[in-house]
């Protein structure tokens, strides 16, 4: 009992360095940015009505929608939007017309959440250091530069994994709860009436008479519930009760008596609008307060940035996106990984963000767009996976999922409005990445629909070869081929080049699948073809770890023995050549030749063994 207690405990302060990084941090700009916007007047019962609209915003969104119902929707205990999509689009596999709609929205929704990516460490990293303004203004040109070199330096350890540092985000992250609770106390300490605010009637008075100001104001409203996706996408770390035991015992009371705290101090100091969160503090405890707030922030991003590298390995198994090299920073934890195209690609236009933006108040105009159209489609998802995978009746599937689908398309229309102001920024990535996206999968399908039509069927051609067969060589063969039963390029080119074939010939087809998890009993599916040879499918989820080595070694008890030392992989490199009226735009078709001809990481990916690897391929029109 005591071992299960411990296990527990430490699952909820691993999910309260993780999963709670993000909304964690918003206290440093989210009452700045609705008050600095100059839309609401700095008046008592204004700053009553805000309070309340954060406390029950957090309260619909957080703690009923994704504490309380959004993470009872786990696929096999995983979580995410992917997760959620593969959930949604199973359910309707009865309705093709619905499911390729679900499928692209949810796609849409992966892609925009790099949007998201790009624009939380740029303003969690600047909004803390935005700090030192208070000790001197001489730090104000210093403010940007200092920012860079946090993140450079977070983005440059990618490489060596986080196992070492990664126990510390827990206890860190829950100073930092216990610190923004502690500044809190003494200003409603000091002014209880704030705590009125709890009272829905504040908020209510306040849309009644600023109906058109509240909807503007929605769009910074939003950023105290930033994070809030984190809370399904890290189900499958933590799971379900330390995330919410987490939520309740800590991170909500704390996020709640800071808030509280601000808005007393801003309605009897109402000079401290400037940055209301280190105003509360007093000056000694500046400079360490600076330090713990860009210590949560960087915990932050690094969560985020496990979630990108977590969410493209899951597109790249899916078929959304080419392979790439996926390096594993840990031998104990396999979903520690590190992609250097991403990480790189994501520091790029983080850069481009800070110095385009300049400031957390400018960043919170970008804000807002990537997370609420997260959110929205979650809802939207949501519903399919109740209605027709849980069965429950459509009025109950309404009622559960209607008013949070409301309350998400406010925010989101809220802010939409920012959109020429900064909001333009994350949607041009989410779109970049859609179409890159979609473009590939599209592409891919036409390759395969062209590679069929032209496919030679296997067994026939193996039948055909051993009439008079070639001369054999030591070892054992592997040829990777995206079809079941037709004769790879790879063997074709082999048989013309070299004159031979290997003792034993495997033509092995990796199928992924949109579940999380599939098992080693069910890794393999094995047809004998004679002579030596042998149809292999291996079977991955999601979430599994593509290891083609490691799965072939279930072949000895078929009797096949594999050699490292002489077992050969080989792999189609064909050079896919546009051609007008393909089935795609033609700019889409030259886009999907360069990835395709980019394209790579396939031993990294499949971790099959580099000094093994032949490439063998041809040109393909399209």
């Amino acid at each position: 009992m005591s071992r299960k207690k411990s296990s527990l405990a430490a699952l909820t302060l691993g999910a309260i360095g993780i999963v709670y990084g993000d909304i964690g941090t918003s206290v440093l700009y989210a009452l700045k940015v609705v008050f600095e916007s100059g839309h609401v007047p700095l008046t008592p019962d204004n700053v009553y009505g805000i309070l309340s609209m954060v406390f029950w915003t957090i309260s619909v969104i957080v703690s009923l929608k994704y504490v309380t119902l959004i993470l009872r929707a786990d696929n096999n205990g995983e979580g995410g939007l992917i997760a959620m999509l593969a959930l949604a689009t199973n359910a309707v596999n009865d309705k093709p017309g619905l499911r390729r709609w679900l499928l692209a929205v949810g796609i849409f929704g992966t892609a925009i959440f790099y949007g998201d990516g790009v624009i939380t460490p740029a303003i969690s990293v600047l909004s803390a250091v935005e700090g030192l303004e208070l000790l001197s203004p001489a730090f104000h040109d210093y403010i940007m530069p200092i920012a860079l070199v946090v993140i450079f330096g977070l983005f440059y350890v990618q490489k060596n994994g986080t196992a070492g540092i990664g126990r510390f985000f827990g206890p860190i992250c829950a100073l930092w709860f216990v610190t923004i609770a502690v500044l809190g106390i003494p200003h409603i300490w000091a002014h209880p009436e704030v705590l009125g605010a709890v009272s829905p009637h504040h908020a209510l008075r306040f849309i009644f008479q600023h109906p058109g100001t509240t909807f503007v104001l929605l769009g910074a409203l939003v950023l105290c519930v930033t994070g809030a996706e984190a809370l399904y996408a890290d189900l499958g770390h933590f799971g379900k009760k330390p995330i919410r035991m987490a939520w309740f015992a800590l991170v909500m009371p704390a996020l709640l008596i800071n808030y509280f705290g601000q808005g007393a101090l801003l309605i009897y100091t109402p000079e401290a609008v400037t940055n209301p969160f280190y105003l509360m503090a007093p000056k000694w405890a500046l400079v360490p307060l600076v330090l713990l707030a860009t210590a949560a922030t960087v915990i932050a991003s690094q969560a985020l940035l496990s979630a990108a590298f977590s969410v493209t390995k899951q597109a790249i198994q899916m078929g959304y996106l080419p392979r790439m090299q996926i390096r594993h920073t840990s031998v104990h934890e396999t979903g520690q990984i590190y992609i250097p195209a991403v990480n790189w690609s994501l520091f790029a236009a983080i850069v481009i963000a800070v110095v385009l933006f300049k400031n957390s108040t400018n960043l919170a105009s970008a804000y807002g767009i990537a997370v609420t159209t997260d959110m929205l489609i979650t809802t939207v998802l949501t519903f399919f996976v109740i209605r027709y995978t849980w069965k429950l009746p459509l009025v109950l599937c309404i009622a559960a999922t209607g008013i949070f689908f409301v309350v998400d398309l406010m925010f989101f229309a809220s802010n939409a409005l920012k959109f020429v102001e900064g909001g333009w920024f994350p949607v041009l990535i989410g779109v970049i990445m859609f179409t890159i996206m979609m473009t590939w999968k599209q592409g891919r399908a036409l390759l395969n629909q062209k590679l069929r039509a032209d496919a030679i069927d296997l067994p026939s051609f193996l039948e055909a070869v051993f009439v008079s067969p070639p001369a054999r060589v030591e070892g054992t063969a592997v040829f990777l081929t995206a079809e079941v039963g037709v004769v790879p390029n790879a063997l074709l080119h082999n048989l013309k080049h070299n004159k031979v074939l290997h003792d034993q010939n495997l033509f092995v087809t990796v199928h992924n699948h949109e579940v999380p998890w599939i098992g080693l009993d069910k890794r393999l599916v094995i047809e004998s073809l004679g002579h030596n040879c042998w149809q292999v499918v291996i079977h991955y989820g999601f979430k599994n770890d593509p290891d083609v080595p490691k799965a072939l070694q279930q072949m000895r008890t078929r009797g096949c023995e594999l050699e490292t030392m002489t077992t050969s992989y080989f792999l189609s490199r064909d050079v896919v050549v546009p051609t007008i009226g393909g089935g795609m735009m033609p700019w889409r078709e030259k886009l999907f030749a360069q990835m395709h001809h980019n394209a790579g990481g396939a031993a990294d990916f499949l971790n099959l063994p580099n000094n093994s690897v032949v490439e063998l391929g041809s040109k393909i029109e399209i």
